[in-house]
Parts: structure tokens; sequence; C-alpha cells
């Protein structure tokens, strides 16, 4: 094994055979020299990293920044017996290419005409909804092991220079003015606000490093971490108290090649609430995700949401606006919310944190400064039409009739329930006035039962 080694870092070849380590050995690993580049390299982590963490790449994180070449035949991806640690039998990878969008920068009239006649042809077009309102919060459970996730990975490319600033070229697309805006990474990638039940504890994190803890211990000044335990509130509940005490090591997440990854590396689960995840596995997009321990799970791709952003430039401003909702990550610590638990919001749990992606919604903000400003009725009555096509299991609005003599008005209130595959509100609305007319519902006199007989004795 040390002479193929050898022979494999003064060749630097990826062409020669595996070196292999027994399985077994990864969770046996033990630090060969005291040397602080050493320490760092085998800091719990797999052997795959630490290889190439000494001989290739210093700053790896974690072994999802890994593909293996197609000459590995034991690539700890393939669950073998057996696992190289050859470093170069292994690739980083990076950030695939976004390409810019394509944004109208017309007039506002033939703006709105233009978008109308594409409404009228596609309507079946996709429009991301409010996940934070459904009743209905379905409950999933993250099943990926730590190799599981590198499947998914393809060859990239590199990422070309453009991708780092803004372009906003002029070019006609349909005979409309058009400008292209590409995507461009920010200084932090996401920003971390911390809850317990619903009120804001701490100062916001930025993230900075493309992997981050968030756990339970105190330490204020690392920038790698998010210690909640350093955080005070005076008003912290007993239940918040016993939650923060079992987070322990937390989450880590993860952003590598545009995506964004979370393992639970606590003694509990995490819960997660990812609308791009959700839509990815065909979810109803308030869907609560449980990740168990020693899993992880994708809840956030660059690639996606550009495609989501390009499908729904045409809708307009309301609706490139709604994806921002996307661009917000939600993720809870040991208690979990839903439907399948007491609590039915996130705000219920004791112990929560709110990740908002800045790369995703500083993409938004360049595209809605080229797009017209709303306020027409054309616009709205788009925005509206398009929310009743994709809405599914989100509290609607239902008609009511005043309860004067033959009063037709009526006024109307929000209800918590939406029963699918029936009419139309306005339809069931209608209904219930003509039974009411007919005399078989909300009759005007009260209806008196009989009392049963009581043998009771004055």
């Amino acid at each position: 094994m040390i002479d193929d080694l050898q022979t494999a870092l003064e060749t630097q070849s990826s062409q020669t055979r595996c070196v292999t380590i027994p399985r077994e050995a990864q969770n046996k690993l033990v630090e060969p020299n005291p040397s602080q580049t050493v320490r760092k390299a085998f800091n719990d982590v797999t052997p795959v990293v630490a290889f190439c963490r000494i001989w290739r790449w210093p700053d790896l994180n974690t072994h999802l920044e890994l593909r293996p070449t197609d000459t590995c035949v034991y690539a700890f991806q393939h669950e073998k017996d057996q696992i190289c640690v050859k470093p170069y039998h292994y690739e980083r990878v990076v950030a695939p290419f976004i390409p810019p969008v394509q944004v109208p920068v017309c007039d506002r009239a033939v703006f709105d005409s233009t978008r109308s006649e594409r409404m009228q042809i596609q309507p079946d077009s996709t429009v991301p909804m409010d996940f934070a309102t459904s009743p209905t919060d379905q409950q999933r459970t993250a099943v990926n092991s730590p190799a599981s996730v590198q499947d998914n990975y393809e060859a990239m490319t590199p990422t070309q220079a453009s991708i780092n600033q803004q372009q906003v070229a002029t070019t006609n697309f349909n005979g409309i003015p058009t400008a292209s805006i590409a995507y461009a990474e920010t200084p932090f990638w996401c920003s971390i606000l911390y809850y317990e039940l619903n009120q804001r504890v701490g100062e916001t994190f930025h993230a900075s490093l493309n992997s981050l803890v968030i756990d339970g211990f105190c330490d204020p000044n690392a920038s790698d971490r998010f210690c909640l335990g350093s955080l005070t509130n005076v008003n912290r509940s007993r239940e918040s108290e016993v939650c923060r005490s079992m987070i322990g090591n937390g989450v880590r997440l993860y952003y590598i090649g545009g995506e964004v990854f979370a393992e639970c590396l606590s003694d509990t689960p995490i819960f997660v609430q990812s609308p791009s995840c959700n839509q990815r596995f065909q979810w109803h997009p308030a869907t609560v995700c449980k990740i168990p321990p020693r899993c992880n799970l994708k809840i956030f791709s660059n690639t996606e949401f550009a495609q989501m952003l390009r499908e729904t430039i045409q809708y307009g401003y309301e609706a490139v606006f709604n994806l921002t909702r996307i661009c917000a990550i939600r993720m809870s610590f040991v208690k979990g919310w839903g439907e399948e638990y007491r609590r039915r919001t996130i705000m219920s749990t004791p112990c929560w944190v709110e990740i908002h992606l800045n790369g995703p919604m500083q993409w938004l903000d360049n595209v809605l400064q080229q797009l017209p400003a709303p306020g027409s009725m054309s616009n709205l009555n788009i925005f509206l039409f398009s929310i009743k096509i994709t809405m599914v299991n989100v509290p609607k609005t239902r008609r009511t009739f005043c309860k004067g003599k033959n009063c037709k008005r009526h006024t109307l209130h929000k209800v918590s329930q939406y029963k699918k595959g029936k009419d139309s509100v306005h339809v069931q609305g209608k209904r219930r006035y003509e039974m009411k007319q007919k005399g078989y519902g909300g009759q005007k006199k009260p209806v008196f039962h009989k009392k049963a007989k009581t043998n009771k004795k004055i």
C-alpha cells in the first residue's frame, strides 16, 4: 500500500491502480503525526478527505466536495468492503455555469399585453406559492447517507469569469428589448436568524465560509460556527431551555458547487422546510422534511432556482417577487411541526432558525429592478389567475351571504381549509344561499326540541 501510494504521489496520475484500506478503518483513524497540518486534516473526517487535504486540497471541507474519477474502482461511494484513499483518484466538484436570464425592459403596457398572450398560451406553468401558510404540512424523512449525495453529480465545467459580475446587455427577444442579468456570488452566501417560539433572539449570523455548523455550544467568536448556547433571552421558556440542551453538535451546512446541503450531526433529528427541495420531489411547498442523525439532504440548488426564475419572468413583477419565499429555509431542532405534530407552525417550536440565501436573493433584486413596477390591473389579474391554477391545499377565501332577507351582498371570510376537487368557492356560496332560501338551512326561527322526561320531584 505504501509503495503504491508513493508511486501515485510521484507520478500524480489517475491511471494507476487504487490504494485501498478496509472500510471499517475509517472509524479508527489515528493521528500519525502531532503536527498542526496533519492534526487539522485528520480531525473528525473520513480517510479520503484526510489524504486529499494533506496532498492536494488543504482547504477541503467534506467528502461532498469530491467526485471519483472513472478509473477508480473502490471509490467510497460504491459501498464496497475496501475504499480507495488515493488523492489523484478524486476530483473536486466545482460550481456549474448558470446562464443569465433575459428580462424584458420594454414599456409597461406593451409588456402587459405580451404577457397576457403568453398566459393564454401557457396556462399550466408553475408559479411558486407561499409555503408558510399551509395548514397541512406533510412530513417527509430524508434518508440520504453521506455518500449517496454524490450520485447526483455529473461532470461540471469550471465557472466562467463573468459569473461574478452582473451583466446587463440589451438584446431583442420576440421583438421586445431584454436585459441579460447574470448570477453573482455574494461575500456572505447566507444569513441565519435564530428564534425561540415566535421571538427573535440574538444577532444575525453571516456565513462567509462554505461550511459552517449551527450547534448548541458557546463560542461567540468562531467564523465557521453559529453557537446558540452563547445567546441569552430573559423571556426564555422552560421548553426552549430543555430543547437547547439537546441540540449538541447541531447541523452542518455545506455550500458546494452551487448547492446547499444540511447534515444532521446531533443525536436528535432536525426538521427542514425547503420549498426548493419540495418542488424537486413534487411535494407540497409547505412539506417538512425530517433529517435523522448522520444523514444529509440537498435543500437548495442554484441551477434549479435559475430554471424556476427563467420560467417565472414572463408572469411579471409579482410572480418574480413571490420567489423570495424560496430563498428562505426554515429549520427546527429536536421538535418538529406540521400535520403529524401538535405544533402546527414553526413558531410553536422551542428552537428554530431561518436561513436566507443571499446570492439568489440578490439575483432576484437585480431582476426586479428591470421589470415594470406593479400596479396595473392587467398585472394583478394575471397574477391572481396563476395563483388559482397552482394553488393546492392552501387557505382559500370563500363567500358567505348576509343574514338580511333577500340580501345578495356578501362579505369575505378567511377559512383554514380548501376542499380539493370541489366546485369553485363562488358556486359553493351561491348554492348555500339557494338552499337557505328553500328552507333547508339557516332557519330564521330557532328550532326547539322537546325536553326528555325526568323523574325528579319538585
